[in-house]
């Protein structure tokens, strides 16, 4: 396969991937919490959240969806829902954006390096538009530090994830709280995907990059001719 094409598949495997981070960074459904549901008829009140806010929602649940000993929802099912924003970045306010005490510490972390990590993705899609209307040389140049941004943005994704996923441990672990289930949802799944996809075509755009492989042993990489992008 030419190096053109593979390229063009690398570039268009990126755009997926930037899609589904940047879906995944302004959507609020990383997790969903549910508390016990004692008695059926009754309104329960569940939860979902993401980097920026947390959504309440009062659920009517009659005899056809209830299971004794299990949380409340599915999330699905129709009901009053009230949301709130996070105030991550404004000191002397509340800390306890959730009456059960949340980690607001994890949320103000996964929110700083989701947002390093669309800088990374802006940095390496100006790198990959300077690339594109380049000539010769400066081509090649700038798809390497393309795609170490990218896997930069890959890597900080992962970060943001892990932190998430330790907010919600520390809730549903807390002796306070009044969740017993909780699940990741698509929001999460959308930031995993882009993870994927980032790093590893971040490191592929780096490998296409790389000067040519010599074709005899005695050569050296400095003496091989290097494979221009057309």
């Amino acid at each position: 396969m030419h190096k053109r094409t593979k390229i063009k598949i690398a570039v268009f495997v990126l755009l997926v991937g930037m899609a589904c981070m940047f879906t995944a960074v302004v959507t609020d459904h990383w997790a969903v919490l549910s508390p016990r549901v004692e008695k059926v008829n009754e309104t329960c009140e569940a939860a979902h959240f993401g980097l920026w806010r947390l959504c309440k929602k009062n659920i009517y649940i009659s005899s056809e969806n209830f299971v004794e000993g299990l949380g409340c929802g599915p999330i699905s099912l129709p009901g009053e829902e009230n949301c709130t924003y996070f105030r991550h970045f404004t000191p002397g306010q509340d800390a306890e954006i959730f009456e059960y005490k949340t980690q607001k510490e994890y949320n103000i972390s996964a929110a700083a390096i989701s947002i390093f990590s669309l800088a990374f993705m802006i940095l390496g899609s100006l790198c990959l538009i300077g690339s594109c209307t380049g000539k010769g040389k400066g081509r090649d140049y700038l798809l390497k530090p393309a795609g170490m941004f990218f896997a930069f943005a890959g890597l900080c994704s992962f970060i943001s994830l892990e932190v998430m996923r330790q907010s919600v441990k520390r809730m549903i672990e807390s002796e306070e709280t009044i969740w017993i289930e909780y699940y990741y949802a698509w929001s999460f799944a959308c930031a995993c995907t882009g993870f994927v996809l980032l790093f590893l075509t971040g490191i592929a755009l780096l490998i296409l990059s790389m000067p040519q492989m010599p074709r005899n042993p005695w050569e050296t990489c400095m003496d091989a001719e290097p494979e221009q992008v057309e």
